[in-house]
């Protein structure tokens, strides 16, 4: 088990690759941000709240697992044992100390452990008395997952604690509640806990999943053969273990006549981040970005400056790190800062010249896209748009060296020449197949820096 101690403290760095250089009358300036985290007990909340962790543990947590119940998991009845093996084994990776719940998901939302709306605090006696409970749980009922998500927050937000993280595992379609409803679900929630969303088998929406983890900051993705729930459960859970600092987001100041025509994180995965600004003063917006761990991930901004002459140059923005303090309108800043510079010249080649890093992540963005566009195309039965889609998403694949989404792009398609994107679609393909292609979609590659 990790050591830390009230000595550690958070160590964010940031980076700026761009090219600055502006052609005359040039407004548009991209660049990737590259935030790291180091340090092993990177726990932001340190400076104000050094109550909320002891020596010889991480920060403080709390975590809820939510456990499809539905009918649909007792076909087979083997997807509801690994489920239990499943939560089992991740309640085993929780480090002493930790608070957490179980909660059983059908049309309506139930604690299976510890009862009493409250939460537990792991220890040997509290993870096993966990695991007898899981023994009860049985399949029944329908899918309404807003309802598990409200619960967990209204669980979670009764520990004082430094990390909230929720696990949600389905295998069917979130058919007992609107898609309204389950949009209020995880505006409530959003900012509250991160949360990873799990889909078992096929016969759930790759969408809902995606959208959950999406608004939620977590990840997504299938698990295909419910055996292989434990093992995702287990890295879920240590991944989940091994965050030290909450609330970060990225705080963006751009000077006036200046305007962020979008930010989105590009890696680990693609994720939309524009529309999730809020305000943090005059000219700056902070864009959340989740929990950290040792880690690091790339941003694209893409900020639109005034026109100016040859020979002049301008800051175009100020990237820092802050962990803001809810209601208060202050933030706890975590000492990290990047510039984005725009300079006008009238050499062509420099103006014209695309940074390597921008370039890369251009691509990694659209490749993206094309595999969710040339899916739902195939999906409503256009094939010449889905061949044009999939081979566009193949060659992407092939010129960025994203091997493992070549991978799963060539259970979809024949690939007839990846470098021009000549493809044929399958006459057959393997849903899970499909869907784990359209779920891992947003998996990027690091450009070699």
């Amino acid at each position: 088990m990790a050591n830390f101690s009230k000595s550690n403290v958070p160590q964010f760095s940031v980076e700026v690759y761009q090219n600055e250089y502006l052609p005359e009358e040039g407004r548009e300036v991209n660049a990737i941000v590259t935030v790291t985290a180091t340090g092993g007990g990177t726990i932001g909340t340190a400076v104000s709240a050094p109550h909320l962790y002891s020596p010889g543990q991480g920060p403080s947590a709390a975590v809820a697992i939510m456990v499809d119940c539905s009918g649909s998991m007792d076909y087979p009845p083997t997807k509801m044992r690994n489920a239990r093996d499943a939560t089992a084994a991740a309640i085993d990776t929780l480090r002493d100390g930790v608070h957490f719940a179980v909660i059983g998901g059908t049309h309506f939302a139930k604690q299976v452990y510890p009862g009493g709306d409250r939460l537990a605090v792991a220890d040997a006696a509290t993870r096993d008395q966990a695991k007898q409970a899981l023994r009860k749980l049985s399949a029944g009922g329908g899918t309404a997952i807003g309802t598990w998500l409200r619960l967990a927050d209204r669980l979670l937000s009764s520990a004082d604690v430094a990390i909230r993280h929720g696990i949600l595992l389905t295998d069917g379609r979130n058919e007992h509640e609107s898609a309204e409803d389950l949009k209020a679900s995880l505006d409530a929630c959003a900012g509250r806990f991160t949360c990873d969303a799990r889909g078992v088998g096929t016969d759930w929406e790759v969408k809902e999943v995606t959208a959950i983890a999406s608004a939620l900051l977590g990840s997504a993705d299938i698990v295909a053969d419910p055996a292989g729930l434990s093992a995702d459960f287990t890295q879920m859970m240590e991944t989940a273990m091994g965050k030290e600092v909450a609330d970060v987001a990225l705080r963006l100041w751009t000077p006036v006549g200046t305007t962020i025509k979008f930010v989105k994180q590009v890696a680990p995965t693609v994720e939309e981040l524009t529309g999730r600004r809020t305000e943090a003063g005059p000219r700056a917006g902070d864009y959340p970005t989740g929990s950290w761990g040792d880690e690091s991930r790339d941003y694209h901004v893409c900020v639109e400056v005034p026109p100016a002459n040859v020979g002049q140059e301008m800051l175009a923005a100020r990237v820092s790190l802050v962990i803001p303090q809810a209601g208060s309108g202050a933030a706890q800043n975590l000492g990290a800062q990047g510039l984005v510079r725009a300079v006008w010249t009238d050499d062509m080649a420099a103006s014209t010249s695309i940074n390597p890093q921008v370039a890369h992540y251009t691509g990694q963005a659209e490749l993206a896209q094309a595999i969710q566009q040339g899916l739902d195309l195939r999906k409503s039965g256009d094939m010449d748009g889905a061949t044009a889609k999939l081979g566009r998403a193949v060659q992407l694949a092939s010129a960025s060296g994203n091997a493992d989404t070549a991978k799963l792009l060539a259970k979809v398609v024949d690939v007839v020449d990846a470098a021009t994107g000549t493809v044929r679609l399958k006459a057959k393909v393997e849903e899970a197949d499909e869907m784990t292609l359209e779920t891992r979609s947003t998996k990027t590659v690091r450009v070699k820096k």
